[in-house]
């Protein structure tokens, strides 16, 4: 029995590995035969890949902005501090006790006005004397010039007695000056301050008594770095704003530039005047001026964005002609805040990319969106 079971495993055996050799080999040809017309599954997915990142069949979006041509106000800013037209302290050449004070404190006066009176009454006794020996020479010179028109007197005579006038002319004049000098006027039109002496008070020669303040005028004193130097010159306008006074801009003018550089700050000094009639501003008042430097018409402008970092000197934006982006290279000037002025590369009314330029190649078609090219409202510039 077992012997027979095992004669018949046998063909069944190679009757199952027969059939397996003919599968390989039916498998076999079919790979050799295939179609090359028929890429596989793998090489068709790889393919309609690569077809689908090819960026340059494709629009790519952008921004694009107008080229403008506008009037161009260069300036420095600057801060500085407001000084009196005329500033004084008021100082006795005499000493003395003060007899009378002629103000009141924080008021206006006028010029020659007596401020503060000394005791006087030494200088008011010498100038009565003076003015007796006046009189008495007068009336012997008179007697004298009599004479010697009648022959009476000899010439010698006559010119003592007209000497002894001039010196009596003299001593009135030097003890009116010695009694002046116990009255302190008022060296010009302005504002007195708050008064450091009282009636009373005995002061030496040279005592602060009380300044005084023109401020119908004010000057103001800043300094600027020396490399706008060579752009400045006496009669330039400036704006000047300060804090006692928000939201209000005073105009002014260049008077004078320091001919002497500091060196130590690199920087130039520089006072202007403005007018302060109603007396809104006063001196030590700290100040913000904004120097026009130079006014230009005809600037052609583009937002600052446009501009693509290159290295070196070389600047370059991407320009939109018929639907598709071109370098171009430009030489630019004046910057402010948003705007850079073109000096050679581009002409008003061209397009420019401000965004998106980062993604495009030479000649690559854009979707442009146009952006409103609207005038900042700073004007302050500064050279590139």
């Amino acid at each position: 029995m077992d012997t027979r079971i095992r004669s018949l495993r046998r063909p069944l055996i190679m009757l199952l590995c027969l059939a397996g050799f003919a599968g390989l080999g039916t498998v076999a040809w079919r790979a050799n035969h295939a179609s090359p017309a028929s890429p596989p599954a793998g090489g068709a997915r790889a393919g309609a890949g690569a077809e689908s990142s090819r960026p340059a069949q494709q629009a790519a979006q952008v921004e694009v902005a107008e080229v403008v041509v506008r009037e161009v106000v260069v300036d420095v800013s600057a801060v500085g501090t407001l000084v009196s037209n005329g500033s004084v302290i008021l100082r006795p050449e005499v000493a003395g006790r003060v007899a009378a004070i002629r103000f009141r404190d924080g008021v206006a006066v006028k010029k020659a006005d007596v401020l503060v009176e000394l005791d006087a009454a030494v200088q008011s006794a010498e100038a009565r004397q003076a003015r007796a020996e006046l009189s008495l020479a007068e009336a012997n010179a008179n007697r004298v010039e009599d004479l010697f028109a009648r022959q009476f007197v000899s010439g010698s005579a006559r010119d003592e007695a007209v000497s002894r006038l001039e010196v009596a002319r003299a001593n009135v004049a030097l003890a009116q000056a010695r009694l002046e000098r116990t009255r302190i006027r008022a060296p010009f039109d302005g504002i007195v301050g708050i008064r450091k002496v009282d009636v009373g008070d005995y002061v030496r020669d040279g005592d602060a008594l009380i300044n005084i303040e023109d401020i119908a005028v004010l000057k103001l004193d800043f300094r600027l770095p020396e490399l706008y130097l060579a752009r400045l010159r006496p009669g330039q306008k400036l704006d000047v704003t300060c804090d006692v006074a928000p939201n209000e801009t005073f105009p002014a003018e260049v008077e004078a530039i320091d001919p002497l550089v500091d060196a130590d700050g690199r920087a130039v000094l520089l006072r202007a005047r403005l007018a302060n009639d109603e007396g809104r501003l006063r001196p030590g008042v700290f100040a913000r001026v904004r120097l026009i430097v130079e006014q230009r018409d005809n600037v052609v402008l583009v937002p600052e964005a446009a501009l693509i970092p290159m290295p070196g000197q070389t600047q370059k934006v991407f320009q939109v002609r018929d639907g598709k982006a071109y370098q171009v290279g430009v030489k630019t000037g004046l910057r402010r805040a948003a705007e850079v002025e073109i000096v050679e590369g581009l002409a008003p009314g061209d397009l420019v990319v401000v965004a998106g330029q980062f993604k495009l190649r030479e000649g690559m078609p854009v979707a442009a969106t146009r952006v409103d090219t609207a005038k900042p409202e700073s004007e302050a510039v500064v050279k590139d």
